[in-house]
C-alpha cells in the first residue's frame, strides 16, 4: 500500500472515529461550546489533551501555509477539515495532498527527461 492510499485512510479514520465519540455528546448536550470547554477542561489530562490537540491544528494551519505553493489551489482543505473534524483529519489529508503533488512533479519530471 503506498503513502498516498495510507492518508487518505487516516484522513477518513480522523473524520470518522471523533464523531463516534462526538456526535452522541452533541445528542445529549447540543452544541453547548461553553459546556464542552469546560468539560475538556475539568482536569489536568483533559487540559493536556486540549492544549496539545490546539497547538498541534496550529501546526497544520502553518505547514499548510508553508505547503501552499507545492500542494496548490486545494491548500485550504487541510484548514477546512480541522476546524471541521480536528487534527486527526487534517495532517492526514495535508499530506495526502502534498505525496499527490509530489508524485506528480516525479511523473512530470521523468517524462522531461
Amino acid at each position: 500500500m503506498n503513502a498516498r492510499r495510507v492518508y487518505l485512510l487516516l484522513f477518513l479514520a480522523g473524520v470518522v472515529i471523533p464523531y463516534l465519540e462526538f456526535g452522541p455528546w452533541v445528542a445529549e448536550h447540543g452544541l453547548n461550546l461553553r459546556l464542552m470547554i469546560e468539560q475538556l477542561f475539568a482536569n489536568r489530562i483533559g487540559a493536556f489533551f486540549g492544549a496539545d490537540v490546539a497547538l498541534s491544528a496550529v501546526a497544520v494551519f502553518v505547514f499548510a501555509g508553508v505547503e501552499r505553493r507545492r500542494i496548490g489551489g486545494l491548500w485550504w482543505l487541510p484548514v477546512v477539515a480541522v476546524l471541521l473534524a480536528g487534527v486527526s483529519a487534517g495532517l492526514p489529508l495535508l499530506l495526502y495532498l502534498r505525496e499527490g503533488r509530489d508524485t506528480a512533479l516525479i511523473a512530470q519530471a521523468g517524462r522531461s527527461q
